[in-house]
């Protein structure tokens, strides 16, 4: 059996790479820029070449893959960001991915890469007066796509033109088994170009990989709500909650007193997004008594669980030298959830069998 082949553009921490080797495939190469992400995709991905700086880079010269993924930055394209859409000098990037497919493709006469996945923000279904998500489906079709009225649908596809394409909005909060404590909505893009698939990756139900227990057998899971019970432990079970600095700040800032103890979060609620720009995400941690609780930051570790990743995915790189917390939260910031992308790799691995 044919193994499938990955290239990873804006590769960050290797999440596409660790979702293609749970789903069969071989991890070829990958582009990144940051020191310390490639350092980490080293240490876990020893075989896999990196290819440098993108805009270096000819799809015409770089080994043939089945697939490429990438996540073009998301700076401009974010509601929290610049909003210069594809426009600003990081999102536009995206069309540096689009001339190494295209190179590739016209290099091996169309056979490769047979899919393109593209992930990014939701700001993505908005940015530029909702222009940039039309001109970036023209660019995989090759159609004429017309901009809805009403804004676009967070799933939908466009058949016919270059690629069958399609798209889905993946919130991590209702993925993975148990599902992730996070909030953190992505738009993910699957382009077709050998058959009329893409819809079938991205809307049929699939089982997907459960997480690994944290201490060994009977431990807890990575996303696990709850605990063990004080009488067994002989002391409270501590427990952390998620905390929004915004949310706090604003209702502050008009005096809404319920808003502002919301902030400190529930049980049970998922945590609010991770961001790159946010080097220090709080929790809201106590044990025993709420009221003896305290704010404090989560540490890298907790924010690898939030996003579904092996345990210390991120600690150490290829020389075993330890990263900086500072550069472990950047770069899980940067990343996504891995059950997203297992399960959009779990079908093109599925309709290319």
């Amino acid at each position: 059996m044919t193994v499938l082949k990955l290239g990873s553009l804006f590769d960050g921490i290797g999440v596409f790479p660790l979702a293609a080797m749970h789903c069969g495939m071989e991890p070829v190469w990958a582009s990144e820029i940051e020191a310390r992400p490639i350092s980490i995709t080293k240490r876990h991905f020893p075989d896999m070449l990196h290819l440098g700086d993108i805009t270096k880079i000819s799809g015409a010269e770089i080994p043939p893959v089945d697939v490429i993924t990438f996540g073009s930055p998301c700076q401009d394209l974010s509601q929290i960001g610049t909003r210069n859409g594809f426009a600003g000098k990081k999102s536009s990037l995206f069309y540096q991915a689009m001339r190494i497919i295209e190179e590739m493709r016209y290099a091996t006469n169309g056979w490769y890469p047979a899919f393109c996945i593209w992930e990014n923000v939701a700001g993505a279904f908005s940015s530029n007066d909702r222009l940039d998500f039309a001109a970036m489906l023209r660019a995989f079709t090759g159609a004429e796509v017309s901009v809805p009225s009403r804004g676009w649908a967070h799933a939908g596809m466009v058949r016919g033109g270059c690629a069958d394409t399609a798209w889905r909005l993946l919130d991590a909060q209702y993925w993975g088994e148990p599902a992730l404590v996070q909030r953190r909505k992505r738009v993910f893009v699957v382009a077709d170009f050998a058959g009329q698939r893409a819809g079938e990756v991205l809307f049929k139900p699939r089982t997907m990989f459960p997480f690994s227990s944290i201490g060994g057998p009977g431990g807890l899971s990575a996303t696990q709500r709850g605990g063990v019970p004080a009488a067994q432990t002989g002391r409270q079970v501590p427990i952390v909650r998620p905390f929004s600095l915004r949310r706090m700040r604003t209702m502050a800032q008009v005096g809404d007193r319920k808003g502002f103890c919301a902030s400190f979060g529930r049980g049970g609620e998922p945590f609010p997004t991770l961001l790159a720009s946010v080097t220090a995400p709080f929790s809201f941690w106590y044990e025993g008594e709420e009221q003896d609780g305290f704010l404090r930051v989560l540490t890298p570790l907790e924010c690898e669980r939030l996003m579904g990743l092996p345990e210390n995915w991120t600690k150490y790189g290829c020389m075993n030298e330890e990263i900086s917390d500072h550069a472990r939260y950047r770069a899980l910031g940067n990343s996504i959830a891995l059950p997203c992308a297992e399960y959009v790799m779990a079908g093109i691995a599925e309709v290319m069998k």
